[in-house]
């Protein structure tokens, strides 16, 4: 017995009527007399298939009664019609799909940026394709939002590719100014890039300003040719002409039909994916017969089960209070002007995300906008930075603390509050903590430089009593010097994070520094019958204590100070917890197995959890 799948008739457009089937959508030749009890299609029609975005398939040919359709349009399909029917397209120049971006690796994808002037909707469009809130959007019409390059991975239906959110362009800037520097570096970024979306407001029209960012993209990028959208324009009504108006006006632009689309509500995807699959296509088919795309792809679709989780991508994030030089330093980490520098305070808002390649480890480098307390006259775009900060500050493997080299040797002290809220923040949340003191050159020749070079680390230790031998490293981001002592310390803090020691290790290690420890009296001593490691990023570990007697909070700090002298995990957050264990278990010797889950609940390596 054939099973069925139901589908509902929408409106009918052109001489195509359209059908949900199956998540998709079936477009066939209109049926007369959809309102009767029962109507068929022709033999030899053919079907074509639509993802239930809009995206286009392949056309079917059905057999006779293969369709029928009853009372208000509700039809049914054959299931064998969509699994057994030969697929083939119509000889009107159409294709068949023969590139697979989902297995296809992120750093071969093609690069599409944005492109357009100030308040067009490209960050609300990248946050679109991405399928995350991560760009910044505010309605600033005498402002600009975006100050840097984002990048992203863009999921349009089956479609993938890289997408660059860039600043908005404006050709009056005056020369040196922060507007000027964002045109470079779009410039830099867009002669890297392979294709471009042109953007402007379907209800403002065709603006003066995008003829100019039209002509500035023919000089800077003469070898693409823009797609233009029309954003906005959901408000518009194509059957009134207005949405027609705005578009004949695009058209002068010289870059072909423009499209519409919404990036708040979704409106035009389809036709935005129509326009890039052949782009995307030809490009990838092109790529593969030069770097051999399909034997990359088979590489790495054989891993081995055994993963090493110090070899994961890492996630860092370099926070700080503003104009510390986060920008610069990541700029000197990557050896390219990734992001916007200079000397005013504030410069970053978005919170740039950069992967790169460090000695074959994948790290995903983050640019937080400068560090400031929240408060409630703080509006607009400062006080969604702070937010996102934050965000990444907890999503960090590794957070490096930037600190200003000349503002401690002129405030006699390395930490303010915001900074040592920062630290605590990443310490009470599990992450690995390093501190940069940055613009060192500006103290060469000062007596101050070796003070602050043996203050910094001793006060760090009292301010953050929880946790010891946080690494400090002292640079200069603007010369590039020791930046490779930044990435040593970073990786080596990393990899202590992600550390796991084994339970036959650690109770032989138990024996020794339970013998080794003093206490006051032995009667009271409690008895550790069992130590084993829960989890690891930060590590986690479970004493199992036998009888009625508890560890106290200095046999925690005793404990958690041994394991890291003794097995190097300085420089991270420890936890150590404690539970009480069965009679039956003492009796047997310990537990069979230590627990598969990790255990919750604790923000802080003094905390004592019990059973």
């Amino acid at each position: 017995m054939l099973r069925l799948w139901e589908a509902r008739a929408l409106s009918a457009r052109s001489s195509l009527q359209p059908l949900f089937v199956n998540r998709s959508i079936i477009y066939l030749p209109k049926l007369n007399g959809t309102d009767s009890d029962a109507t068929h299609t022709p033999s030899g029609s053919l079907l074509r298939i639509i993802l239930a975005n809009g995206v286009s398939g392949s056309f079917i040919p059905l057999r006779a009664h293969s369709i029928s359709c009853r009372s208000r349009g509700l039809c049914t399909i054959a299931e064998s019609e969509l699994s057994s029917g030969s697929a083939s397209y119509p000889n009107d120049g159409s294709r068949c799909q023969t590139i697979d971006f989902t297995k296809i690796d992120i750093n071969l994808l093609p690069t599409v940026i944005l492109v357009g002037r100030p308040n067009v909707g490209k960050s609300a469009l990248y946050n679109r394709l991405i399928r995350r809130r991560e760009a910044l959007v505010y309605n600033t019409p005498d402002d600009h939002v975006t100050r840097d390059i984002r990048e992203g991975v863009a999921k349009l239906s089956d479609l993938r590719f890289r997408v660059l959110d860039s600043a908005g362009l404006e050709m009056a800037a005056s020369s040196g100014s922060i507007l000027d520097r964002t045109a470079n570096m779009i410039a830099k970024v867009l002669a890297r890039s392979h294709f471009a979306i042109f953007l402007i407001d379907a209800r403002v029209g065709l603006h003066p300003m995008d003829v100019e960012v039209g002509s500035w993209l023919r000089k800077h990028a003469p070898g693409i040719k823009p797609i233009v959208v029309m954003n906005k324009s959901e408000s518009l009504d194509d059957a009134s002409g207005s949405l027609t108006a705005v578009a004949i006006e695009a058209g002068r632009l010289g870059f072909g039909d423009p499209i519409a689309i919404s990036a708040e509500t979704g409106l035009g995807m389809a036709d935005l994916y129509q326009a890039l699959r052949p782009l995307l296509e030809d490009y990838m088919l092109h790529l593969s017969k030069d770097k051999c795309c399909e034997e990359n792809i088979s590489r790495q679709n054989t891993s081995s089960f055994e993963i090493d989780e110090s070899k994961l991508p890492m996630q860092l994030a370099i926070v700080g209070r503003p104009n510390v030089g986060k920008s610069t330093l990541l700029n000197a980490l990557l050896e390219e002007d990734r992001v916007m520098v200079g000397p005013e305070a504030g410069l970053t808002r978005d919170s740039v995300r950069v992967q790169f390649q460090y000695q074959g480890r994948t790290v995903y480098l983050v640019d937080t906008a400068g560090w400031l307390q929240r408060t409630r006259q703080e509006k607009g775009p400062a006080s969604l930075s702070i937010v996102q900060s934050r965000k990444h500050l907890m999503r960090a493997h590794v957070v490096a603390l930037v600190l200003d080299a000349q503002e401690i040797a002129k405030e006699k002290r390395s930490l303010k509050h915001a900074e040592v809220v920062i630290a605590r923040q990443a310490v009470e949340e599990g992450r690995g903590l390093v501190v940069i003191v940055n613009k060192m050159d500006l103290l060469k020749n000062s007596p101050l430089y070796e003070k602050v070079m043996q203050a910094v680390p001793e006060e760090i230790q009292t301010v953050i009593p929880q946790v010891t031998g946080i690494p400090v490293v002292f640079i200069s981001a603007l010369e590039g010097s020791d930046k490779m002592a930044v990435m040593h310390e970073v990786i080596e803090t990393y990899e202590k994070w992600c550390s796991r020691l084994s339970t036959a290790c650690l109770n032989r290690w138990l024996r020794k520094v339970m013998s080794r420890h003093s206490w006051k009296d032995q009667a009271a001593q409690p008895k550790i019958k069992y130590f084993t490691q829960v989890k690891a990023r930060p590590p986690t570990f479970v004493a199992f204590v036998g009888g009625k007697t508890q560890l106290l909070e200095t046999d925690i700090r005793f404990l958690t100070r041994s394991l890291k002298e003794d097995f190097n995990l300085g420089g991270i957050p420890v936890r150590i917890m404690q539970r009480a264990m069965s009679r039956k278990d003492e009796l047997s010797g310990g537990p069979k197995r230590p627990p598969s889950r990790s255990v919750h609940g604790k923000t802080s390596s003094k905390r004592i959890v019990a059973a």
